[in-house]
């Protein structure tokens, strides 16, 4: 049997793609797994953000030409790229385990605080917002480009700090240059953050995955995506979801941001793991209607 894993070409993404290679090559022996690399619209822009430039789509569209063209069987994706709405004949195979979701604070080299004399480093409005209250003194300038880039121009003097997630800092062999986490109290994470989605055609064989697909992290997944498509979120907009399972029940915290009257307000919800969608949108019509922490 052979498979072809298709993936973005930058170094982060293969090193994800290549966990699921190793995954597939030792589950099952014998098979030929065999990686396919491809450079997206999204990775090509570097000057403006994303909300600038047509939102996470940029990210997938030539991943998902290749998995029609038959390029490629499956494709792997930082689930918190995908965006909310997915093609009905390229459906997601399954979810990975979770790897820390939190944001972090990345420091300059050899510093062990933010130079705030210096903008903090994010493309991120959803961040930028929390992180405003977090931090009023802040200011805030937008930075693109892969892991590497991001890093070598702050460690040149160009940012006080950088917001980045924890999980591809960990995935990449970089948690040492984590100079503060901030916990989901403080900055909730984007939907699906640490996340891995595995997606491939309707004829896609999900028994493949068996071992390393998460029901539980499906399960919080799926209501943290129901949240931001409740809202009728873009892949940009700055909403923001993370769900935790505790037994039988899921906690979901929520963040909304009013474009209209450019407030944020946050709230949470807790009620049994199998009404996770119902709740996640029961939240979001709260922000909606106006309940919720104003930030």
């Amino acid at each position: 049997m052979k498979i072809v894993i298709g993936s973005r070409d930058s170094k982060l993404a293969v090193v994800q793609a290549q966990m699921v290679i190793d995954f597939l090559r030792e589950a099952h022996p014998g098979s030929e797994v065999d990686l396919a690399t491809f450079k997206t619209t999204g990775d090509k822009i570097l000057d403006r953000r994303l909300d600038q430039i047509g939102g996470k789509g940029l990210f997938v569209k030539e991943l998902d030409a290749a998995l029609r063209a038959g390029e490629c069987d499956y494709t792997v994706h930082s689930c918190k790229d995908l965006p909310m709405e997915v093609p009905d004949d390229l459906p997601l195979v399954c979810f990975s385990a979770r790897e820390d979701p939190r944001d972090v604070l990345v420091f300059p080299q050899g510093a062990d605080e933010p130079d705030w004399s210096l903008p903090i480093g994010t493309s991120s409005r959803r961040r930028e917002i929390q992180l405003r209250k977090l931090f009023p003194e802040a200011t805030f300038e937008s930075v693109r480009g892969n892991l590497q880039t991001r890093l070598r121009k702050l460690d040149e003097g160009g940012y006080g700090a950088l917001v980045l997630a924890a999980a591809g800092l960990k995935r990449m062999g970089l948690a040492d240059r984590i100079g503060r986490y901030l916990e989901v109290d403080e900055v909730i994470p984007s939907a699906a953050q640490g996340v891995l989605a595995i997606q491939g055609r309707v004829d896609a064989t999900p028994e493949l995955f068996d071992g390393f697909a998460d029901a539980d992290v499906a399960t919080t997944v799926l209501a943290e995506r129901a949240f931001v498509t409740r809202l009728d979120g873009g892949c940009s907009s700055p909403i923001a979801a993370h769900a935790q399972l505790d037994g039988d029940a899921i906690e979901l915290r929520g963040l909304y941001y009013d474009e209209d009257n450019q407030q944020a307000r946050r709230g949470r919800v807790r009620g049994a793991a199998a009404d996770a969608v119902a709740l996640a949108c029961d939240l979001a019509d709260r922000l909606l209607a106006g309940e919720g922490e104003l930030l």
